[in-house]
């Protein structure tokens, strides 16, 4: 399973990268092909390019708020959900992610 995503908070600086650090993490732990994007007051961070998109099975949005660049996921099944539940349970959130996909 290939997963790409996006991590964004109002600020940028605390829970963007944790929950990308917590997510690409359990996405390893799991098995999975995983990179999480970081957007916020400090730009781009790994950022995932279209065609890292376009190979992705699933694309998480950790974020309540308007991300940039969502033309890259045209097509894709895209998956919102709240960047605190990522943080603090990220295997749970990428189990579920990756079960609605599956069907």
């Amino acid at each position: 399973m290939k997963i790409v995503g996006v991590s964004a908070c109002p600020a940028g600086l605390a829970h963007t990268p944790m929950a990308a650090k917590a997510l690409e993490k359990a996405g390893i732990g799991l098995g999975y092909d995983i990179k999480i994007e970081q957007q916020g007051s400090m730009g781009q961070i790994n950022a995932i390019t279209a065609e890292e998109a376009r190979e992705a099975d699933l694309i998480i949005i950790a974020s309540d708020q308007k991300v940039t660049g969502m033309e890259r996921f045209a097509g894709k099944k895209v998956i919102r959900v709240d960047i605190n539940i990522c943080i603090k349970a990220p295997e749970a959130v990428l189990k579920k992610c990756v079960a609605a996909v599956r069907g």
